[in-house]
């Protein structure tokens, strides 16, 4: 029975066009497969924009044991929905784009290419994705396909919840000093016009570099329909090539955006 759960997700993520014929079965069967969480936690620790007016608020509504005798808990939470493990909806920076309820599930559902920059961005805060690193990997791993979701490998998210560390700069309303990697604006536009990739991530703060002043790669990111996915975390888990990630956000009416809980699935080695 198990297998045959396994058979109807792997035929759904096909007829989906999440992933191809030939690692339908191979990626969904979770039984053979490593899951891996790219999601931090959504607690009082979670970073926003440093000019977010608000954070993550948790709060209680009931906790304890009823009249009746059993347990029963219940809490209220309050977000913005840029902050944390959170997906960019097209309209972000789009006006026509699309919003975070309408952004259908096989461009959140795709395998995975995972770009390494981590030495690169250690020796430099400010350091962009160039035209140059995705053709190295394309020398190493094969040709980006379109469909793809394409995930930044910073190393960053070792920094995380060190807003001073992570962000470049603590200081609560100021943007100007911010300084962490991500993807350059040829580089983004290799992958969203050429390439026709679904999604980008990164775990840093931005699809935009720190120091970015006019968010570039979330303009063309959202002209072309193309959601970003920001602060992942765990990316050095996964291989190259090879993995199956489903970023799911919250399905916010209207929204612009939404906390979002991403996993991989990645086969075993044999």
């Amino acid at each position: 029975m198990k297998r045959n759960v396994m058979c109807w997700m792997a035929a759904g993520l096909l007829m989906a066009g999440a992933i191809g014929p030939a690692s339908a079965f191979e990626a969904a069967d979770l039984a053979s497969a490593d899951l891996i969480d790219l999601t931090h936690p959504f607690n009082e620790q979670t970073l926003y924009w440093p000019n977010s007016p608000t954070k993550f608020q948790h709060k209680v509504l009931s906790v304890g044991h009823t009249e009746g005798g059993w347990f029963y808990s219940s809490y209220s939470f309050c977000s913005p929905e840029h902050g944390g493990t959170h997906l960019d909806a097209p309209i972000h920076f789009d006006e026509e784009g699309r919003t975070a309820d309408e952004v259908a599930l096989e461009k959140l559902i795709a395998p995975a290419a995972v770009i390494d920059i981590s030495g690169k961005a250690a020796a430099n805060p400010d350091y962009r994705l160039t035209v140059e690193d995705v053709t190295v990997f394309e020398e190493a791993h094969g040709k980006i396909e379109e469909g793809t979701m394409v995930l930044l490998r910073t190393g960053w998210s070792a920094r995380w919840p060190d807003a001073k560390a992570y962000l470049g700069d603590d200081r609560a309303g100021r943007t100007d000093a911010l300084h962490f990697p991500s993807f350059g604006e040829e580089a983004a536009r290799l992958l969203i016009e050429e390439r026709g990739v679904r999604v980008i991530g990164v775990d840093t703060a931005s699809i935009d570099y720190g120091q970015s002043r006019n968010f570039i790669v979330h303009q063309i990111a959202g002209a072309h329909n193309v959601s970003g996915l920001e602060n992942l975390t765990n990316l050095e888990s996964l291989p190259p090539k090879g993995a199956l990630v489903m970023a799911l956000p919250m399905k916010i009416g209207g929204g612009s955006g939404g906390p979002l809980r991403a996993v991989a699935v990645v086969p075993q080695s044999e």
